[in-house]
């Protein structure tokens, strides 16, 4: 009898529990919510074709100021770093000793060519007594020979008046070029050297040069469109983005620098606002040309794989889609694209980290979190 009432129990029990597992409510799986993004169009437009590189900023013309005379340098017309034009006066170096050696170089041609004209008149009057038999050839011959000798004295003279006269005007120092000074290496009352001392030194940067480097492999393109016209060049400076100069390429060197692989280039700049300055570091962009109907997408949307570019595009059913790119080139805020994107289509440029190939999406125009101001302030209770 206990024995039939153990078995019925245990029926029992069975059953109620595989009612149990039968009829039990099973888990709702959880909820997958959209990933909120930022997005932008893909566009097709034409875009340039250029090499990005570093230059320096190089001076049109610099110019060494030496004295080409010894003395004393007795004034200095200019200021420190001043602009100044050709012709303008910018040391003068005490010139009383060399107006001393033009007067007495003067007084010495005025005496042998008061000389020469008395034996050119001796001459002449040789000539007349020797036609007449009065002299002989000997004699007459004598004093023409002084008076080609006396001629070659007053050229020397000539000469030495001519010279006394330049180191006299080389006492003026004047601006060979139009440009801006630098520093004194001397001050007033300095004795110079001459073609020894350094003055000072002149730079013309209105036009300037930037020179630049580029790998020889670009060197045929770059030679090929430059047949089709001047190439121009932009630069900036960094830190001043507004500020873009406009040039033109005007010089590629003759020789690929064997250690580097690199090719030295120059473009001109006119430089008016004197923006650029000699041994400035710029930002330089050569342009080649224009290519049309390139696909463009925003840098942002453009993400780096192991091996690859990829990026994540929205379909038309609210859902992300993975796509492998191919990279062209980025010029500023954009990237052209090759292969994987077309014109239109929709591509991620914020929450890349949270999607996954098919995932749902949530297009907003930020995704910045939400500040909460939860925090309250409790007043501070002075001890009673």
């Amino acid at each position: 009898m206990k024995k039939k009432i153990i078995i019925f129990i245990v029926i029992i029990v069975v059953c109620f529990v595989g009612y149990k597992t039968l009829f039990r409510k099973k888990p709702q799986p959880p909820a997958v919510h959209a990933v909120p993004v930022l997005v932008a169009k893909a566009l097709q437009k034409t875009m340039p074709v250029q090499i990005e590189q570093i230059g320096t900023v190089e001076a049109y013309n610099s110019i060494s100021i030496y004295s080409r005379v010894m003395g004393q340098l007795k004034k200095i017309h200019f200021q420190e770093g001043q602009d100044v034009t050709q012709g303008d006066m910018l040391f003068t170096i005490d010139s009383v000793p060399f107006e001393e050696r033009l007067r007495a170089a003067e007084a010495k041609y005025s005496q042998d060519l008061a000389q020469l004209q008395f034996n050119e008149s001796q001459a002449k009057r040789y000539q007349f007594l020797f036609e007449k038999g009065a002299v002989s050839r000997a004699d007459y011959e004598n004093q023409i020979t002084l008076a080609r000798t006396q001629e070659a004295i007053v050229k020397a003279d000539k000469a030495e008046v001519d010279n006394a006269k330049t180191n006299l005007g080389y006492c003026f120092i004047k601006a060979p070029v139009s440009g801006r000074t630098g520093q004194f290496y001397v001050r007033e009352g300095t004795m110079v050297k001459e073609n020894d001392t350094k003055l000072t030194v002149i730079n013309q940067i209105t036009p300037v040069y930037v020179r630049f480097s580029v790998a020889e492999k670009q060197l045929p393109e770059i030679r090929q469109h430059m047949k089709k016209g001047a190439l121009k060049v932009k630069v900036s400076v960094p830190g001043f983005k507004e500020e873009i100069q406009d040039g033109t390429l005007t010089f590629i060197d003759n020789t690929v620098d064997p250690n580097t692989g690199m090719i030295l280039l120059k473009a001109t700049f006119g430089n008016k606002e004197k923006f650029l300055w000699p041994g400035q570091f710029v930002k330089v962009t050569l342009k080649l040309y224009d290519e049309p109907d390139a696909v463009v997408i925003p840098n942002q949307a453009v993400q780096i794989a192991q091996d690859a570019y990829y990026t994540f595009i929205v379909r038309p059913d609210n859902r992300a889609e993975y796509r492998t790119i191919a990279v062209s080139r980025t010029i500023g805020d954009e990237t052209v694209i090759t292969k994987g994107i077309k014109p239109g289509e929709t591509v991620v440029t914020d929450g890349h980290l949270k999607l996954i190939d098919g995932a749902p999406v949530e297009i907003r125009d930020s995704i910045a979190p939400k500040t909460l101001n939860n925090s309250k302030t409790e007043p501070v209770r002075k001890n009673q």
